[in-house]
């Protein structure tokens, strides 16, 4: 199938009550892994490849093909967005990579100076096509941010999406990137708050850490783009060291990584499953 732009696939969902998920890709078989996992699902999905995933390849250009030969070569809609993007020459690669959308993360910055490097790529996305997804709030990394103190304000939120023209929000509500285990208690007030604020979809950033129950209720309350990396690669990881503990006599790559990329479809499946779930009762 082609390429599914980015935000008409948001939008889909937001109309279905539902959110989209998007998944990291870091190999080809993280791609394959998702692809999978959305066809026995019967559902669309995002492909994301982070700035780190991009460095780790030393250049976008044959991690970005491949997810690209991948989403044509499945019956799922999907499509390929390039995530916590700081280097505005590699946001700006996006239409011959074919990526539809951006992640322009400008959460380090200031309040002031995230807006103007924000609104710099909204700017430019919007004058080609391509949609644009910011951060304002502390999502955090592998040290957590759950303390209140870092969470998005509703009102401020709504300050920023006018002043840049974004197309999304990433929010800070309670979850963390890179978490490995599922212990987030997410904000679902603050989360129906900011739905019922902004006039954007909102996104979930680090929900790998975020129970079942708590992301079917994060998904009632207003979240449209759910990302999911760590749990992928706690599939992909386990799946490797099992079969290498189980067969240490194996050298052929392909015996070890079918499993692995297996693991990363069954994960895939299941989310998509808690969300439609989510939407089924929301509806």
């Amino acid at each position: 199938m082609p390429l599914v732009p980015t935000g008409d696939l948001v939008e889909q969902a937001r109309l279905a009550g539902r959110a989209v998920a998007a998944f990291n890709v870091i190999t080809l078989e993280h791609a394959e892994g998702i692809a999978l996992g959305a066809e026995r699902a019967g559902l669309p999905v995002i492909l994301q490849l982070s700035e780190n995933a991009v460095r780790f390849h030393g250049s976008p250009h044959a991690i970005a093909a491949a997810s690209a030969a991948v989403a044509r070569n499945s019956t799922s809609d999907i499509s390929l967005h390039l995530d916590h993007i700081t280097d505005m020459s590699l946001l700006q690669m996006a239409p011959e990579l074919e990526v539809s959308s951006v992640m322009y993360d400008g959460s380090d910055f200031g309040y002031a100076e995230n807006v103007r490097h924000t609104r710099e790529a909204a700017d430019w996305g919007r004058t080609r096509g391509i949609w644009i997804e910011a951060e304002l709030g502390k999502v955090g990394g592998k040290d957590g941010a759950h303390a209140p103190g870092v969470r998005t304000d509703p009102e401020e939120a709504l300050q920023f999406v006018d002043a840049t023209g974004v197309a999304a929000l990433a929010v800070a509500v309670g979850s963390s990137h890179a978490m490995t285990s599922k212990s987030a208690a997410l904000d679902h007030a603050l989360i129906r708050a900011l739905s019922s604020t902004l006039p954007v979809p909102l996104v979930l950033h680090g929900s790998s850490g975020v129970p079942d129950g708590e992301l079917t209720l994060a998904a009632q309350a207003g979240m449209v783009k759910i990302n999911v990396g760590t749990a992928l690669n706690i599939a992909y990881t386990s799946a490797t060291r099992r079969f290498l503990d189980e067969n240490p006599s194996i050298v052929d790559p392909r015996k070890y990584i079918a499993p692995s990329r297996d693991a990363v479809a069954d994960t895939v499946e299941r989310t998509l499953q808690i969300l439609a779930g989510a939407a089924a009762i929301t509806l």
